[in-house]
């Protein structure tokens, strides 16, 4: 078995398919963190302040000897996350919403009534059931 140098093994690692897709998803994950991002800061959090009427959190703290616990980052950050879950829950529901919706099959047609079958056999048939009794 040939042992393979560090440069070679490192070309090998990053040449897999895997190690690229998983750096696309890296990249649009950063690029749809920023959406995210802005349309819980200047979007969703502004309509809350209106509703709650302008409540900040970020002023919050407790002063502990010669420690100042900033609390109301915390809670605010809490939110935060909470807002930016319930948008990303939004869009993959919708998204696999579409995706259903896409992936659908078509409705089944009823199956046809059988025809009537012809007098003769219907004939035919009953002289064979009456010659076996």
């Amino acid at each position: 078995m040939e042992k393979k140098g560090f440069k070679e093994e490192f070309k090998e690692f990053i040449l897999r398919g895997n190690v690229m897709d998983m750096a696309v998803g890296v990249i649009i994950g950063g690029a749809f963190k920023a959406i995210v991002d802005s349309l819980v800061a200047d979007i969703i959090t502004p309509i809350i302040g209106m509703v709650t009427g302008g409540v900040d959190f970020t002023s919050l703290s407790v002063k502990v000897g010669e420690a100042e616990l900033t609390y109301g980052n915390f809670i605010q950050s809490i939110i935060s996350f909470l807002l930016i879950a319930l948008v990303i829950f939004w869009m993959v529901k919708g998204v696999n919403k579409a995706r259903a919706k896409k992936e659908e099959p078509a409705p089944e047609p009823e199956p046809a009534a059988e025809p009537e079958p012809d007098p003769n056999i219907v004939l035919l048939t009953e002289i064979r059931d009456l010659l076996k009794k």
